[in-house]
């Protein structure tokens, strides 16, 4: 049997998570409600694993209404009662930073003309390709370091370094594929 190359990370996991390395982590993401979506789920998976996350993404998909950061921004404490009984991580403080992060990512498309392009702007609109050996992983990067000081400069909470590395990785800011992945870019170089 003929067994995909996958990153280190993803080769022996569940189903899930290959489904998720192979179809959307490390794509790039140009798409506001889509950055907005996988920033809330980074943010809720501090200190739990990704695939909790992901087997509640329905539940988040339901509980945000389509993650529009616009709409997001006018929840209120009925709302965030509400979500608390949705099927999503049940942390107020996380479910009350998104809010506020949806009103942060409105006023970061207002000065930048999108979400997504104030995030592609910190690697000149070009994923980041890194080079490193499939055993040597970051938890962070002078990247990651970089927009995380920044998203909490302007107020935002649970986007810490490691947050955010995990997030520009999924969102294909950073490619950060192994080398012996078959969907690493730099493997036909």
């Amino acid at each position: 049997m003929n067994m995909k190359q996958r990153c280190n990370w993803a080769s022996h996991a569940s189903s899930l998570i290959q489904e998720y390395h192979d179809h959307v982590w490390g794509k790039p993401v140009m798409d506001d409600i889509l950055c907005f979506k996988y920033l809330i789920m980074e943010s809720a998976h501090a200190g739990l694993s990704w695939e909790m996350i992901l087997k509640r993404e329905a539940a988040y998909d339901m509980a945000y209404e389509g993650f529009n950061p616009m709409h997001v921004a006018t929840f209120n404490q009925d709302k965030v009662e509400a979500m608390m009984h949705s099927g999503i991580i049940r942390h107020r403080g996380k479910i009350e930073a998104s809010i506020k992060a949806a009103k942060i990512v409105n006023d970061i498309a207002l000065e930048f003309g999108s979400f997504s392009h104030y995030l592609w702007s910190f690697v000149n609109h070009t994923p980041l390709i890194t080079y490193r050996l499939p055993e040597v992983w970051n938890a962070t990067s002078p990247l990651s370091d970089r927009i995380s000081q920044d998203l909490q400069r302007r107020g935002m909470n649970y986007v810490g370094s490691k947050i955010i590395q995990a997030y520009i990785q999924g969102i294909g800011l950073l490619n950060d594929h192994d080398t012996d992945c078959e969907l690493c870019s730099r493997r036909n170089v």
